[in-house]
């Protein structure tokens, strides 16, 4: 099986690597939609990103990757302690799926076979502290998406049915992409993506050119390809790892808070969510940046991603999402004046 192509590798596209490596450094930022064209390297970033995180301890044998011997479910009848190093998982949901292959549902083999009653995990189960994925995320069916806000929400998947009574924690990074020619998103699923970006085709022929010598390099030999590449892996890896050690000791000053509310007022943003995404976005940034406190220069560079996808629809305003956050960022910042800029 072909290695994935490098993170590192990937032309372009500054926001939403940005928002990928954000959400590696803080994963309660709460996930990334990516819209765009087809072909603008949107799965490519993903699966790229799976071979760039850092590895996880787990328990040897556990169905839900997890940390320790107490954290592993009763059910997953786990006899060793041993703890291993494994990938961050990334898992792929795809259109179509049933709800017992999300859920997890009753083992049939093993039912038939001994006479048991025995869970089968499902994908929640193996997403446990990693990613899930849904490419074309904007064509998933309801009721998958009801099961997918419950579980985001709670962090937990509970299976009822059978006779079995089964709870298992499910925490992940929510990643979806998708083209917006295809249909919108619910607002309820829109909302817990903690950021947004779009992709457009690039319009500079240099980057076009590099994007396809590149691929053609990664096609033709992709040992030497990835080779050449690992050392930037490594290096942005060990910066994820170094970000994070120093995210709990990142100061997010008052004038910030204040930056931030202002802003999502100006907005016009529903609820409190907006500014609460904003400033965990902002702190991982500073972290990132190897910054000691968030400044409204990172707020500044993240509002449009954090905020875009939360603002209600203007009739009587022809601007995109993106220029009105844009336009709004402007307005704000040039009327007060605070110390964290």
């Amino acid at each position: 099986m072909k290695q994935p192509y490098p993170f590192s590798a990937i032309v372009g596209q500054e926001d939403m690597r940005l928002a990928m490596i954000l959400t590696a450094v803080d994963p309660g930022i709460g996930g990334v939609l990516v819209f765009g064209d087809r072909g603008t390297g949107k799965s490519t970033a993903v699966r790229g990103l799976a071979g760039l995180l850092p590895q996880i301890d787990t328990v040897e044998g556990c169905p839900v990757n997890a940390p320790d011997p107490a954290s592993c479910p009763d059910w997953a009848e786990v006899r060793s302690t041993r703890i291993v190093k494994r990938p961050t998982p990334v898992i792929d949901l795809p259109l179509g799926v049933t709800e017992d292959r999300v859920l997890g549902a009753l083992d049939i083999e093993r039912a038939l076979s001994r006479g048991e009653k025995a869970f089968q995990p499902g994908l929640l189960a193996r997403a446990n502290r990693g990613y899930l994925y849904i490419d074309e995320v904007n064509l998933l069916e309801d009721h998958i998406v009801d099961l997918l806000l419950d579980v985001a929400q709670s962090g937990e998947n509970v299976v009822e049915r059978e006779g079995m009574s089964i709870r298992h924690p499910s925490r992940f990074v929510l990643v979806g992409s998708g083209n917006p020619e295809e249909g919108d998103l619910r607002p309820q699923l829109l909302d817990r993506f903690g950021l947004s970006v779009t992709v457009e085709t690039p319009s500079d022929i240099e980057e076009r050119v590099e994007v396809i010598r590149r691929r053609q390099a990664y096609e033709n030999d992709t040992v030497k390809f990835m080779k050449r590449w690992r050392s930037a892996d490594t290096k942005l890896r060990n910066r994820i790892l170094a970000a994070r050690e120093r995210l709990s000791a990142t100061e997010t000053p008052e004038d910030a808070l204040r930056d931030a509310s202002l802003l999502c007022m100006a907005l016009g943003s529903d609820g409190l969510r907006g500014e609460l995404v904003l400033l965990r976005a902002a702190r991982a940034l500073a972290a990132f940046e190897d910054d000691d406190r968030v400044s409204r220069a990172h707020l500044r560079r993240l509002a449009p991603i954090a905020l875009s996808h939360r603002l209600r629809r203007d009739p009587l305003d022809d601007a995109g999402s993106g220029a009105r956050v844009a336009r709004a960022v402007g307005e704000a910042f040039g009327s007060f004046q605070t110390a964290a800029e």
